[in-house]
């Protein structure tokens, strides 16, 4: 498939906001290009395939735009958002965060190394990326991305080097990244109540102590061996999570919808008690305990989540918030299968930071896009969720 040679007049407009400082003219029209790459319909999007269907750039081009022209990919993602947090955002939204997995193989590329991949389900040759996505009740986009070091390569100068890591970049965990990306977006202004996350964060006490240090409201997955104390008479003073989900009896569940899929309705049965929990050193924190069990009919299922929302959140609130982080899942998926995320080699820091800010941007056009042609023809019926689009309906437009 190839695209046209003309510009596309809605990229255009899109993109008519924002003000790129590259040092080279031809910087402004290599990023409209490497987009009009990533938008099409190509199997596989690298800097190779996208050159042989794009018109007016080369291989060289693309690459060069990704490695050695100078530009500012950070503040370009910041005017990106900005841009977001006008045009695409009602408000009463949750930061999501989560970090994804990239297959690579051999050692060259940045960051890679065998390690664990939620994407791959196992320890594997791959890049982590730490990842932070808003959602509210009219969509989703993206915020950050940013690549996780091991400690295998920050502790190796030589290997940093080669792949050109800025020299301010040293070890940090995951927690420590989903952190930064935290203040990042509280410094760009993008308006949330609260913060969701997995378990592989929701686990981790120091990510939950950096959010209360920052008075952020959250809802986390937890795994099943929490240690909490049920504020109830005779409860024990120290239990597992799971253990108190099994001494709860059945009349205060309830049976919640949160979501409209495919296949109907999501939902499942919840119970909310409030506890303290227990960290390792002995503190205890006031909070909400939260319970999810399968529904009638579907096969038995335990969920755990801890919150710290006030002792005036509803079980419907602390269930939605619980369950909003499908929308950072499907932003994987989107720019993964549709805008080829994981897809660049990634062998050098800049590269990959590169590739994922305007990936973003692409993901960013087509939720824009998608938006204005929702508002000019409304459809009567149940208001639409929060969208994963689709690059479909405009590959027909840049072929």
């Amino acid at each position: 498939m190839h695209a046209s040679p003309s510009p596309l007049p809605e990229l255009d407009d899109f993109l008519s906001t924002f003000h790129i400082k590259f040092r080279r003219s031809e910087g402004e029209a290599a990023l409209e290009r490497y987009l009009i790459g990533l938008l099409t319909e190509l199997p596989n999007k690298n800097c190779d395939t996208m050159a042989t269907a794009v018109p007016g750039t080369s291989e060289q081009r693309l690459q060069e735009f990704l490695t050695n022209m100078q530009w500012d990919e950070d503040d370009l993602n910041r005017q990106r958002v900005e841009k977001m947090i006008t045009d695409a955002t009602v408000g009463n939204g949750l930061l999501i965060f989560d970090d994804t997995g990239f297959t690579q193989q051999g050692k060259a590329s940045v960051g890679v190394a065998r390690q664990y991949s939620g994407t791959l389900g196992k320890v594997g040759n791959c890049q982590v990326a730490v990842t932070c996505c808003y959602a509210d009740a009219r969509a989703s986009w993206p915020v950050a991305v940013r690549l996780y070091l091991p400690k295998e390569w920050t502790d190796d100068p030589e290997r940093l080097k080669r792949a050109r890591v800025p020299d301010d970049v040293t070890f940090a965990t995951k927690a420590q990244m989903a952190l930064e990306l935290l203040d990042q977006a509280r410094a760009w202004g993008v308006p949330h109540r609260g913060v969701t996350s997995d378990a592989d964060y929701g686990d981790n006490p120091n990510f939950l102590a950096g959010l209360e240090a920052r008075h952020e409201r959250y809802v986390v997955a937890v795994r099943s061996d929490l240690q909490v104390r049920v504020k109830a008479r005779g409860a024990p003073p120290c239990q597992r999570a799971d253990q108190a989900l099994a001494a709860v009896p059945r009349c205060p569940w309830r049976t919640i919808r949160w979501r409209h899929g495919t296949k109907g309705w999501l939902r499942k049965k919840f119970v909310a008690l409030r506890a303290w929990r227990l960290t390792a050193q002995g503190e205890a924190h006031i909070g909400w305990w939260l319970g999810e069990r399968a529904a009638r009919g579907q096969a038995e299922d335990h969920k755990f989540y801890w919150s710290n929302l006030p002792a005036s959140a509803t079980l419907e609130e602390l269930v939605d918030d619980a369950h909003r982080r499908h929308a950072i899942e499907q932003f994987h998926e989107e720019a993964k299968g549709e805008l080829g995320w994981d897809q660049y080699p990634g062998r050098l820091w800049p590269g990959f930071h590169r590739h994922a800010v305007t990936v973003m941007l692409a993901l960013s056009f087509l939720i824009w896009q998608e938006l204005r042609e929702r508002d000019h023809h409304p459809k009567r019926g149940r208001p639409r969720d929060p969208f994963s689009p689709s690059t479909g309906s405009l590959a027909s437009t840049v072929a």
